[in-house]
């Protein structure tokens, strides 16, 4: 009979026979098939603990960090369902656009402090702005996979997001050849009514336009995406094992419908549509000719309201507005429709370029909760999300078709938390998106929007993962100086200790069905541990 006990964290065991340690409990491995019971008396409380316990022979090895009884079995016992994965944003700023590591030394530290803590694994962004910076197609990524090196020796897995987009906060930009295009053709990024444009991402109208040396936005991701999965062939299913797909704004599927708001600022504005680009004027014109109504095609809704308008009074989202008459309904249907498409295009592509490989693909959907409880959606729609009864189905079942994950920030959010003045909730927006994700087999991964500074907010996270919510990978954002602080690490380490707990809980009828099951009897915590 083999058993094995990991401990991810340094840990004493009490002396044999000594019951006055308070922060010790007995433990007992026994096997279901022979009764037989194997004692380990007195084991200190550790933090994070993950048992696998099987059949047959038995080895021990012990060093400070780890105790582990390892064996083999001749007839594989079926593997329990694992729980959930929890990994960890390093800095977005971790290599610079010299492609060397900031903070080296202090990442290094938090990668091995990570590993004693007992998390899955971290979260890489991987810039388009820094990789490919200085002219199409002439990729640099030493920094990157010395990074990548760093994170497979501290013994860490990878999740790895491709972004193509910048980042104002961190002064990270697109790259330098593709602004210098920008300035002669402007109309390569989103803009607004009022003409202001958004230079942190291109816009959907250039997805299948060759404006780009001869190349389209389409060609010009694939090849970044194609040099990437060349150079990081060696950590491919070993230590990188999730990829995601930059979309949009931030890395999300949207429209930048946010783009003139302070993001440090609470405002009663639900943004302004995103469409008075000429590429994607030309598509709406094209469109509304095709729909017989080519006045429709000439703007955006005349009555849109401005960034920080309230946006239900005497506006196109009022009740009773333009949202509900058939042009509205033609203009928000093209809108939504540009962004599933820009969905289906992009996930398609890196779909077939990771195809024969062992990564699994994810893409963001942002929680646009403003404004939620009013009937017109206006912050949703704004930035996509066409107002009708199942608006975000036509994009899960693009994430269906491209076997991609679909992860979701915001489960730190709590509904009591929000101003009562912006219509919010988070809480039921997040269900109605699982809720299509789960009609549709789609998989869900977490995020939190927030560097959680209170318990409530952890609480909400765990919440948001147990029971029969089925996500399997939580993605914590992101390491820094305040995730290190005396208020927050802690907190975050009682979390993981709290979801650790939750994977050795499990159910009992998983055992019933096999009596060569091993089990793990926990005395006074009614707890039992499944054989691995």
């Amino acid at each position: 009979m083999e058993m094995s006990l990991i401990v991810a964290s340094p840990v004493k065991f009490s002396q044999l026979g000594n019951n006055n340690n308070n922060n010790s409990i007995p433990m007992i491995i026994c096997s279901s098939s022979t009764k037989s019971r194997i004692g380990f008396c007195q084991i200190t409380k550790c933090p994070n603990v993950s048992l696998k316990v099987a059949t047959r022979s038995i080895s021990i090895s012990h060093s400070h960090h780890a105790v582990s009884i390892k064996a083999s079995e001749d007839n594989a016992i079926s593997k329990p369902k694992d729980g959930v994965k929890l990994y960890v944003g390093l800095p977005m700023n971790s290599v610079s656009d010299c492609h060397a590591i900031n903070h080296s030394r202090a990442i290094s530290a938090g990668l091995r402090a990570l590993k004693l803590l007992g998390v899955e694994g971290v979260e890489l962004p991987i810039w388009w702005g820094v990789a490919e910076k200085e002219a199409m197609g002439k990729y640099q990524w030493s920094g990157y996979l010395t990074l990548v090196d760093m994170i497979q020796k501290a013994g860490l897995k990878l999740h790895v997001t491709l972004c193509f987009h910048g980042c104002k906060q961190e002064n990270i930009h697109l790259p330098k050849w593709v602004s210098e295009i920008g300035q002669s053709e402007p109309d390569i990024f989103f803009a607004d009514r009022s003409g202001k444009r958004y230079k942190d991402c291109l816009s959907f109208g250039v997805d299948d336009l060759p404006i780009f040396h001869g190349k389209t936005a389409m060609n010009v991701y694939q090849g970044f995406i194609e040099s990437f999965k060349t150079s990081f062939s060696p950590f491919m299913g070993s230590t990188i094992t999730g990829i995601t797909i930059g979309m949009g704004p931030d890395g999300e599927l949207r429209y930048p419908s946010h783009q003139d708001q302070n993001k440090n600022k609470i405002s009663l504005g639900a943004g302004e549509f995103q469409c008075y680009d000429q590429n994607m004027m030309n598509n709406l014109k094209k469109h509304s000719e095709n729909h017989g109504n080519p006045n429709w095609g000439l703007s955006g809704p005349h009555d849109a309201p401005s960034y920080n308008q309230h946006p239900i009074i005497n506006t196109f989202f009022k009740e009773g507005g333009s949202w509900k008459t058939p042009y509205g309904d033609f203009f928000l249907s093209w809108y939504s429709t540009q962004l599933v498409s820009h969905a289906d295009k992009i996930l398609s592509m890196a779909a077939s370029s990771f195809s024969d490989t062992p990564v699994i693909l994810s893409g963001k959907l942002p929680l646009i909760h403003s404004w939620y409880r009013t009937r017109s959606h206006p912050a949703e729609v704004a930035a996509g999300f066409c107002n009708t009864v199942n608006r975000y189905e036509e994009i899960i079942k693009v994430f269906h078709k491209n076997s991609c994950r679909m992860i979701l920030p915001g489960m730190d959010l709590l509904d009591e938390q929000q101003p009562n003045e912006l219509c919010s909730s988070p809480e039921m927006l997040l269900e109605e998106i699982r809720d299509g994700c789960r009609r549709n087999g789609v998989e869900v991964c977490g995020q939190n929007l927030e560097i959680a500074g209170n318990s409530e907010s952890f609480e909400q996270i765990r919440k948001n993962l147990v029971g029969g919510n089925g996500i399997e990978v939580f993605v914590y954002q992101r390491m820094g100086a305040e995730f290190f602080s005396p208020v927050n690490f802690p907190l975050f380490s009682a979390f993981v200790r709290r979801i650790k707990e939750l994977e050795l809980e499990l159910d009992s009828d998983d055992l019933a069905g096999n009596g060569r099951d091993s089990a793990v009897f926990v005395p006074g915590k009614n707890r039992k541990m499944q054989a691995a």
